[in-house]
């Protein structure tokens, strides 16, 4: 290697470094974003519009017209998946170059560098096994779990110093943290009984979704009355952050079963479930807010 080539690369490094923050951030936006677009060829029953893995046929690696427009929703859903890789090795790159300052968000970024193909791995399983909605579950929520380290991420960078919140507050925020976790499950179960396969040919878990609809409203209603809670002792408190997190989090759950709501008495249109979809990923970010805002942060 020239020396020109290394100080190019050495310039590139320190101007990624220089972006740690606007990286993470996209790597917050590109993971939400790739929950909501595989939530799309779900939709569009486009789930094995490329019928295996890691080729699209059993003959090549692109999709050919005899798969038509499913083929090419599920391909282009697959191509996401190398953005995704680029924003995340940028984002890694910029965390060595501030090891220094940040090093915790090294390993964060690693996680999220490392998950992303590990979740391609897990897309393909799910079509080996015809999109089976178990697998489809582990999926998304996998995805869910990338979101929260996005969140850590962004929440280690973000400076000033927090103070901790007291003790039944961080136990209040584990407990909605645990319910968050448990109404994305459900969702994800409620989706599998549902009639959104993916596939025409796909099976379903054959529980009851409307029995499985409303287990899943009770677990939002506990999650609802948990962040009441926290809003109003955080805001006795003059705890700002947790405050604006557990507010945010409310807005974002009102949203939620609104949608949630009208897309159970409209038969599941799919662009509501879409946005479902998109507020599920939101959500899982905000419940890790709030988690957050109740530990302490160092400078």
């Amino acid at each position: 290697m020239t020396t020109s080539t290394r100080d190019r690369l050495a310039s590139l490094r320190q101007a990624l470094g220089d972006r740690l923050v606007p990286l993470a951030w996209a790597n917050l936006v590109a993971n939400i974003g790739i929950a909501v677009t595989g939530g799309a060829v779900r939709l569009t029953d486009s789930g094995l519009g490329c019928p295996t893995w890691p080729k699209c046929t059993d003959s090549s690696y692109l999709p050919h017209g005899a798969l038509g427009v499913h083929g090419a929703i599920e391909f282009g859903n697959r191509m996401l998946t190398y953005v995704l890789v680029v924003i995340a090795v940028a984002c890694w790159v910029a965390a060595r170059e501030r090891a220094a300052e940040h090093p915790l968000a090294v390993r964060l970024a690693t996680i999220v560098a490392l998950g992303i193909p590990g979740q391609a791995v897990v897309g393909g399983i799910t079509v080996l096994t015809d999109l089976n909605p178990w697998i489809v579950s582990i999926h998304l929520l996998l995805s869910m779990a990338l979101v929260g380290v996005c969140v850590l991420l962004l929440d280690h960078l973000r400076g000033p110093t927090r103070a901790s919140a007291p003790l039944p507050l961080r136990r209040a925020g584990i407990a909605l943290f645990a319910v968050g976790w448990v109404v994305l499950y459900l969702g994800t179960v409620v989706t599998g009984s549902g009639p959104h396969s993916g596939d025409l040919e796909s099976k379903r878990t054959g529980l009851d979704p409307q029995v499985m609809s409303h287990v899943h409203a009770w677990a939002v209603y506990a999650l609802v009355a948990l962040t009441l809670a926290v809003l109003w002792r955080a805001r006795r408190l003059g705890l700002l952050t947790l405050y604006r997190a557990a507010r945010l989090l409310l807005v974002v759950e009102l949203l939620q079963g609104t949608i949630g709501f009208w897309q159970y008495l409209t038969d599941l249109p799919e662009l509501l479930v879409g946005f479902h979809m998109l507020g599920a990923g939101t959500t899982s970010a905000a419940i890790t807010w709030v988690l957050l805002a109740t530990r302490p942060r160092r400078a």
